[in-house]
């Protein structure tokens, strides 16, 4: 579904299914119920049309307006509305149309809605109305029939914050398409030949895809120990967009397929590992998107991507491998795979000059028993670059959460035979224990680490997301971006 605007009154939507939000006491927009006739007031006033949050009520115009129903959504109090109350109210207004077997939506925007909340009621039916369904021999009615276009109606002029909006959730939602990929589709080289193609489309993005032969000559150590147990041939992904603001450079983590290694996983829920990549997708869309709306920022993302498999060929526990900035590593659990690679990521683009970093990661199992999957875990040695991520997490509502580094935490990575140890044999603190040990790689650059482990997967406490790939970090990249800009 693809989003676009119209100026005028709600009454002139060319939709068959206008929404429109009610606020708790404030009774129906007066524009539009004097269009409808008084009816929609008098569904307010009967109780069957509620301003409580997502409490919904559909109302049959018979020709006193273009569409042939009109969905009421609950967006609470009027004082009470944020993005996210916003967004969920119209992910929730969303699949009321689509049982009702809308094709094309409109929203009527709240009189006075600034912008962060235009681009809120846009995202939500667009990410809500995201289907994945490209190896189902025959679609069912859901995935095949819901509604196709949506459009966002007010008396001003909101045709630019709709286009950019439409423009980031394509990308979050191609995000969530790679999240989806089966590692069989989805190798590391697929991977780089996706990040390559969006630098092909997209004019002032630039891109490379360091092979095996590359990886050795920079002496990309973690990145190939993790690589080596597999027959897939591992990818390091360089994208760059100058658009001539603040430096910033991204690192995403881009396993494909994680098995743990020698250090195997349960069987359990083992296929969802393909996810593992999620990081790396959000880093390549986010960028993608950056790019496209020209946004003003120096942006250099790296993507080190790979399978962890257990073969004769894999690194073993107790195997000592060196990252490219010359610092050793000894292999206590080939399953802590993901901060080896970013090692190397990390230590890439501090060699680069970056001024800013910042690592996106599925990278604890520890972060979702902390924060569930409501909050990404969020580390950083830089308070402004951490109170930046929160300020544009409260928009997105991709909520990060500030958790703490401490020189205890340091001591624990310490190596006895090598300079550091992946994973520390106290089994303490271990999603700060994995936020120290990519600290180390970062060169003093002001860094921020999100573990989006609980958030990248079955985030099922958000309408417009719910079960499955959720794409995120895209919405929010873009927006920290927006607003130092």
């Amino acid at each position: 579904m693809r989003a676009s605007s119209h100026q005028g009154p709600a009454s002139s939507a060319d939709a068959d299914t206008l929404c429109v939000g009610l606020f708790e006491g404030a009774g129906a927009p007066a524009d539009l119920d004097s269009a409808l006739g008084g009816k929609l007031g008098r569904l307010v006033e009967s109780g069957e049309a509620k301003g409580t949050l997502k409490k919904t009520a559909i109302l049959h115009p018979e020709g006193a307006i273009g569409a042939a129903r009109v969905i009421t959504v609950g967006l609470g109090k009027q004082t009470d509305l944020t993005p996210e109350r916003a967004r969920i109210a119209a992910a929730v207004s969303f699949g009321r149309a689509r049982d009702a077997g809308a094709k094309r939506i409109a929203w009527a925007l709240p009189e006075g809605a600034d912008e962060s909340i235009v681009r809120a009621l846009t995202e939500g039916p667009l990410l809500a109305a995201y289907r994945f369904d490209r190896y189902k021999s025959s679609k069912d009615d859901d995935a095949d029939g819901g509604p196709q276009q949506l459009q966002m109606v007010s008396e001003r002029d909101v045709a630019e914050v709709v286009r950019q909006t439409d423009i980031v959730v394509e990308h979050q939602n191609a995000a969530r398409d790679l999240q989806n990929l089966p590692a069989n589709e989805l190798t590391p080289a697929k991977l780089a030949d996706h990040a390559l193609g969006r630098a092909a489309e997209i004019d002032g993005l630039e891109g490379e895809a360091y092979g095996p032969d590359e990886i050795a000559s920079r002496s990309m150590g973690g990145l190939q120990a993790v690589a080596q147990g597999s027959h897939q041939e591992p990818r390091f992904i360089v994208l760059r967009y100058d658009g001539g603001g603040p430096g910033l450079a991204l690192v995403g983590k881009a396993v494909t397929f994680d098995t743990g290694g020698i250090s195997i996983k349960p069987s359990g829920k083992m296929q969802e590992m393909k996810m593992d990549m999620s990081g790396g997708a959000a880093v390549i869309e986010a960028t993608a998107a950056i790019a496209r709306l020209g946004l003003p920022v120096n942006l250099l993302s790296v993507i080190p991507a790979t399978e962890n498999m257990p073969s004769g060929h894999a690194v073993r526990p107790g195997d000592i491998i060196r990252i490219s900035n010359g610092m050793t590593v000894e292999v206590n659990n080939t399953d802590a795979e993901g901060r080896l690679i970013l090692a190397d990521g990390l230590a890439y683009v501090a060699a680069e000059g970056a001024e800013r970093i910042i690592d996106v990661a599925t990278l604890t199992g520890a972060i979702i028993t902390s924060l569930g999957s409501t909050y990404a875990g969020l580390f950083s040695n830089d308070d402004d670059l951490s109170a930046a991520l929160n300020d544009a997490s409260k928009d997105t509502g991709e909520l990060v959460w500030r958790l703490p580094l401490h020189p205890d935490f340091k001591e624990l990575t310490r190596g006895k035979v090598a300079d550091l140890v992946n994973v520390s044999e106290a089994r303490k603190a271990s999603s700060a224990y994995a936020a120290s040990f990519l600290e180390e790689f970062v060169d003093g650059t002001p860094w921020a680490h999100l573990d989006i482990a609980g958030v990248a997967w079955d985030q099922d406490n958000r309408e417009y997301v719910g079960k499955g790939a959720s794409g995120w970090g895209v919405r929010l990249l873009v927006d920290l971006v927006r607003q130092q800009a």
